[in-house]
């Protein structure tokens, strides 16, 4: 029988530090993991996100307890919302026993969209994130959407006799907000905004549609940030925002970008 005392294994990261430097954030980055997330209505989709979390160290303590931040990711996460999204944060905060604490989540979202004139379904995927932060007491979420649409370019069409060249965007929104907004609301958002939106499947009699109505829809970047402005400008559940527009451009070797900010 074996009788001996197990033995002491040193917890050297929570030793003093002497330097008397603070470090502002220490933690994982890029971890994935499966993750559900809540969706309009209700509904719930299932995805994998690649996760960043990280706190803010005093200068007296030597090292943070990373397992920590994994355990959180096994054992206490449920579906994503803004509402999870915070129990989330300030749980690793107090895990951490930290004064201020940051989560990223980034993962593909799926919406089923229907196509214009055949009526085909077909899945189309988004890069979403929510970014949170915990800082004196007081914790704000946001909302994040890559959003990819067509632009055409009114010059172009001004000038030509025929045709105008288009080309791929990305719209980025990055929100606060003071009430319930789902993905999906600041998707519609951004394509209802853009010369055309994207789908994943089309037939002919789609593709005529899509191409006419870009056509009948030039767009700037500019006129792109500023249109969608104004519509989150319009909306009260919105409390501050970020929009960006990137044209990735047909006729050039570099895109156009433009953003707006306004701050919470």
């Amino acid at each position: 029988m074996n009788t001996r005392e197990p033995p002491v294994i040193a917890d050297v990261q929570s030793k003093q530090d002497t330097r008397q430097i603070a470090i502002d954030r220490v933690g994982i980055r890029s971890i994935r993991h499966p993750v559900s997330v809540l969706g309009r209505g209700g509904q719930v989709q299932h995805t994998v996100g690649s996760f960043s979390l990280s706190v803010a160290l005093p200068h007296h303590v030597k090292g943070t307890h990373m397992s920590r931040f994994i355990h959180i990711l096994n054992a206490d996460l449920g579906a994503l919302s803004v509402p999870e999204f915070r129990r989330l944060l300030g749980h690793m905060v107090t895990r951490l026993e930290a004064e201020s604490g940051y989560i990223e989540a980034e993962f593909p979202f799926f919406m089923r969209k229907q196509a214009p004139v055949s009526g085909l379904e077909s899945l189309l995927d988004y890069q979403v994130s929510l970014l949170g932060a915990i800082e004196g007491g007081r914790d704000v979420v946001t909302l994040k959407v890559v959003v990819p649409v067509t632009s055409l370019c009114p010059c172009s069409k001004e000038i030509s006799d025929y045709g105008a060249h288009n080309q791929r965007s990305h719209v980025t929104l990055s929100v606060c907000t003071r009430g319930e907004v789902a993905f999906e609301d600041l998707i519609e958002l951004a394509e209802a905004q853009a010369s055309c939106e994207l789908y994943g499947m089309l037939k002919r009699s789609d593709e005529k549609f899509v191409t006419e109505r870009a056509y009948d829809n030039p767009k700037f970047v500019e006129d792109l940030v500023r249109d969608l402005a104004a519509a989150l400008d319009r909306d009260p559940r919105i409390e501050g925002y970020r929009v960006e527009a990137e044209n990735f451009e047909s006729i050039h070797n570099h895109s156009a970008w433009a953003m707006i900010e306004s701050k919470a």
